[in-house]
C-alpha cells in the first residue's frame, strides 16, 4: 500500500506537470491558467450545490428509519471531487468532474460494493440480526421482509414493590 501511495505522490504531479506544458504550448500560459482557476471555482459551486442535495437526501433516508449508505457514499465522492478540482491540474480535474456527475457515481458505488462483498470481510445482517448471504435467493427473500415498528409500555410486575416506580 505504501509503494502505491509513493507512486501516486511522484506520479499525479509529474502527469500534471507534463499536462500542463502540452496544454499551455498549444492554447498559450494565460488561457491555460484562467481555464485552471475557472474549474476551481466552478468545483466549489458544484460542491456547495450537490453537497446540500445529498445531505438533504440523507435526512429523508434517516427520517424514513433506512441507513443513508448511498449518500454517505455519494457525500465521500464528492469531498473527493472537491479536493480534486481545487488541486491545480488538467488530470485531477477531469477525475473530480466526473465523481460530480450521479451515473458514474452510482457505477462507482455499484462495483465498489460488489469488490467489497466478494473480497473483504463483511457481515451483511438481516433484520432478524442472522448473517445474510446475498447470493443466496432463500436470504435475499429475508432481507426484502418487512419490519413492523411498534411503540411498548412497561409494566410492573409488582406494583407494591418498594423499589418499583411510582407514578403520580
Amino acid at each position: 500500500m505504501g509503494f502505491i501511495l509513493l507512486l501516486l505522490f511522484i506520479g499525479v504531479p509529474v502527469i500534471e506537470i507534463a499536462v500542463f506544458i502540452q496544454v499551455g504550448d498549444v492554447i498559450g500560459l494565460w488561457p491555460t491558467l484562467i481555464i485552471v482557476i475557472l474549474t476551481a471555482v466552478l468545483g466549489t459551486h458544484l460542491l456547495r450545490q450537490q453537497g446540500l442535495s445529498t445531505l438533504m437526501r440523507a435526512q429523508n433516508t434517516i427520517n424514513e428509519g433506512r441507513v443513508p449508505a448511498e449518500e454517505m457514499f455519494d457525500g465521500i465522492c464528492l469531498v473527493l471531487a472537491g479536493a480534486f478540482l481545487l488541486t491545480p491540474g488538467f488530470v485531477t480535474d477531469t477525475v473530480g468532474f466526473l465523481l460530480f456527475f450521479p451515473p458514474f457515481r452510482a457505477f462507482m458505488r455499484k462495483h465498489i460494493k460488489e469488490i467489497v462483498l466478494k473480497r473483504g470481510n463483511v457481515d451483511v445482517v438481516g433484520p432478524d440480526g442472522r448473517p445474510i448471504h446475498p447470493h443466496n435467493p432463500q436470504d435475499t427473500q429475508k432481507q426484502n421482509s418487512k419490519v413492523i415498528d411498534a411503540d411498548f409500555e412497561e409494566i410492573d410486575p409488582n406494583p407494591d414493590s418498594p423499589w418499583s416506580e411510582k407514578k403520580d
